[in-house]
């Protein structure tokens, strides 16, 4: 399926007015190089071919916003919020966090806002060794991940890898998600057999669903196209890259919003969702908190606001699959499941017991390091389990989808869905931005029934496993 994104992005005359009301009830039912800057106020050229040396139509630059100088390096103060200030409205997960060294050599997490920009210029070794503070999700991924992969495959699966970081690892990062839940395993595991028992595999699955892997200039063009449709075209830099863990991250480089886009998995019908993960849900509600008074870590404490997650990464995982045929929630299901069997097994029985779910040995490998990453000696129990909030998000959101505003949830910034009724007397409304796909409420909350009825869960089993 071709996305079709031709639409121009049209707001919604209603959804900053003041019948934003709580929703209740609703109906059942040749290619740039890697870190090219995707819009012209950042690229070395207003009139950049993006590709002039493949067939077809070349993309035409977008026009230069009022009042933006042709020559300057940045976009104007007032294109977007996170170039005003600091950018801690972009702090929703490990990826946008750093590690300092202190003067014991101990690590500590600052914001990323003072990453810096990586010239084109500069050799991949250069920049490795000027780089001093990674973002937690570098500094987490093995140094010697490659050289353990190839022992752990030439072992017959037998070795149980012995990994290096190349920074430390914050004492109180690793202690924080040491352990795994079990409240939803049940869940995790009745998506994973809902998906085999239709496809047989989930090899299967993902070549009748996902489509075909897309080349760079057609990443380039859903992704100029979908932010279009937000209407922030020019305010997000957009890099692809082959060393991501996940599929996509938005993170802070150089005080510039960022996404981070993995080239081996982004497919045809998919990438969309990751774009409404990313830029939808993410920057979108990041750019509405700065102008909230709990934009501050002071503010949040002031109106005594819970965490963001897991609501944050639970809605932004529905609206990966949103308008999908198949809804499943394989990724989230499957991550939940191997962290939680990672607390409890070696590297090598966890790559063993996946057998049953993930033929493919390779993405076998990609998920047992993400659930056993931080951690030296693999051959002991142990996980990261941060990536579990993204089915407990999920399924927190399903139970109460029905009595949630979620228009309001996405304007009023970075905020948990249960805080919703008592902030809204206080949010400021006036500039927040509404996802292009949550202004037809009717047909979102149709679309998160589906997903419901899709992965074999029901309203009844949510209120007992979730009950208020």
């Amino acid at each position: 399926m071709v996305l079709d994104l031709a639409q121009p992005y049209q707001p919604h005359p209603d959804v900053f007015g003041t019948n934003l009301q709580p929703r209740r009830g609703g109906k059942t039912g040749g290619s740039p190089p890697y870190d090219e800057l995707l819009y012209p106020f950042l690229s070395p050229s207003p009139s950049l071919d993006l590709d002039s040396s493949s067939p077809g139509p070349r993309a035409r630059p977008p026009s230069k916003p009022k009042g933006l100088r042709r020559s300057g390096a940045r976009p104007p103060s007032d294109l977007c919020p996170a170039f005003q200030s600091p950018c801690n409205w972009m702090r929703r997960s490990e990826s946008i966090c750093v590690v300092n060294r202190n003067g014991r050599g101990q690590g500590q997490i600052r914001s990323a806002t003072s990453l810096p920009h990586l010239s084109k210029a500069e050799e991949e070794g250069e920049t490795r060794s000027r780089t001093k503070s990674p973002c937690l999700l570098v500094a987490l991924r093995p140094v010697n991940v490659e050289e353990e992969k190839a022992r752990f495959f030439q072992s017959s699966y037998t070795y149980n890898p012995q990994f290096e970081y190349g920074e430390p690892v914050p004492e109180t990062v690793l202690e924080k998600y040491k352990e795994a839940s079990g409240q939803f395993i049940a869940q995790a595991v009745g998506i994973i057999n809902a998906v085999l028992e239709k496809y047989g595999t989930y090899e299967s699955f993902e070549a009748s669903n996902g489509g075909k892997l897309l080349s760079k200039c057609q990443i380039w063009s859903i992704i100029r196209k979908y932010m279009q449709k937000e209407g922030c075209s020019g305010e997000v830099v957009v890099h692809l890259t082959e060393d991501l863990l996940s599929q996509a991250v938005m993170m802070v480089e150089n005080s510039r919003p960022t996404l981070a886009i993995n080239l081996s998995g982004a497919r045809q019908n998919w990438l969309e969702g990751v774009l409404r993960h990313e830029i939808g849900t993410h920057y979108i509600r990041g750019v509405n908190n700065t102008h909230q008074p709990w934009h501050s870590m002071e503010g949040r404490k002031r109106y005594g606001l819970k965490p963001a997650n897991p609501t944050e990464e639970g809605l932004a995982s529905l609206h990966s699959v949103l308008f999908r045929k198949q809804p499943f929630l394989w990724r989230a299901a499957l991550l939940y499941y191997t962290i939680y069997q990672a607390s409890r097994l070696s590297f090598c029985d966890l790559f063993h017991d996946l057998a049953r779910y993930v033929q493919d040995a390779g993405v076998r490998w990609e998920y047992c390091v993400r659930a056993k990453r931080g951690q030296a000696d693999t051959s002991w129990p142990g996980c990261f389990s941060k990536d579990q909030v993204y089915l407990d998000g999920i399924l927190r959101i399903l139970r109460h989808r029905q009595t949630i505003n979620f228009q309001l949830l996405a304007a009023l910034g970075k905020v948990s869905y249960e805080d919703v009724d008592h902030l809204k007397k206080y949010g400021v409304l006036e500039k927040a931005r509404i996802p292009h796909f949550m202004q037809d409420l009717e047909r979102y909350m149709q679309h998160l029934n589906h997903i419901v009825t899709t992965n074999c869960l029901n309203d009844e089993e949510l209120e007992q496993l979730l009950p208020d």
